[in-house]
């Protein structure tokens, strides 16, 4: 089993004045692996690095670091952040780069495990994608509208890469907004867990589909042939059912 050095369990943080900046987050990272956070202006990523390295208090959620919890009023706060090292970006930005070419020049010229493209359409394209390959990247997962280039897309699949295709691993909020109509249609109000539940089992039911679709067609492991025969399986169903085709 792989050890976990860093551990986050449903942090959150509400600054003053009610801006809800982190809400829920979890995730883990192991021993040598390296992972890349990268979303637009305001999504929260400073204030969950803020966070780990105790300059500033979550407000909900538990911090563990090498198993001990950080996020605890008896931790020894200069002992942690002998622990952690921080670069922080006002003092690192170039300032003849855009904010996208600073942020993609250190992700394309490092070794990473893990590459999460949240910002916008179009982020990595071919060569940057052969960058990754060439730094070892496993798993790439999109978390925006088309992130990946075409070629890009392309340079994974040739290379064995592990990859989610937005409309696959994005499409938490569309289905999000889907259950918020039902609960419209309904005049009914689901708890929080309620729709936390429905929608990590529709998450669930999206990667089944996907992974067995591109089984049964001959493309095992290929998730972007997956996502899209079985897009196209449910449209088409429909329409017969409708008696359209």
């Amino acid at each position: 089993m792989e050890e976990i050095v860093l551990d986050i369990e449903n942090l959150e943080k509400i600054y003053p004045g009610g801006v809800h900046a982190v809400r829920g987050i979890s995730f883990n990272v192991k021993k040598g692996e390296s992972v890349a956070i990268i979303g637009s202006s305001g999504s929260g990523k400073s204030t969950v690095l803020r966070c780990i390295n105790r300059l500033i208090e979550p407000t909900k959620g538990t911090i563990k670091l090498n198993n001990q919890i950080i996020n605890n009023p008896m931790a020894d706060v200069n002992d942690i952040r002998s622990k952690i090292g921080m670069v922080f970006q006002s003092f690192e930005l170039f300032s003849h780069l855009t904010v996208l070419d600073n942020i993609t020049l250190g992700l394309w010229n490092v070794d990473v495990d893990v590459a999460l493209p949240c910002a916008t359409q179009n982020e990595i394209n071919g060569e940057e994608a052969k960058m990754l390959v060439a730094n070892k990247v496993m798993a790439v997962a999109e978390g925006a509208n088309m992130p990946c280039t075409p070629e890009a897309v392309e340079v994974f699949l040739n290379n064995g890469v592990m990859f989610a295709p937005g409309k696959a691993s994005n499409a938490g909020g569309v289905a999000t907004s889907g259950l918020e109509m039902s609960q419209n249609s309904l005049r009914y109000n689901w708890t929080r867990e309620e729709v936390d539940a429905k929608l990590d089992q529709i998450m669930v039911d999206i990667h089944k589909n996907a992974f067995e679709t591109a089984e049964k067609y001959g493309m095992s492991g290929n998730y972007v042939a997956g996502a899209n025969i079985a897009g196209f399986l449910k449209v088409a169903e429909a329409m017969t059912a409708q008696g359209l085709i």
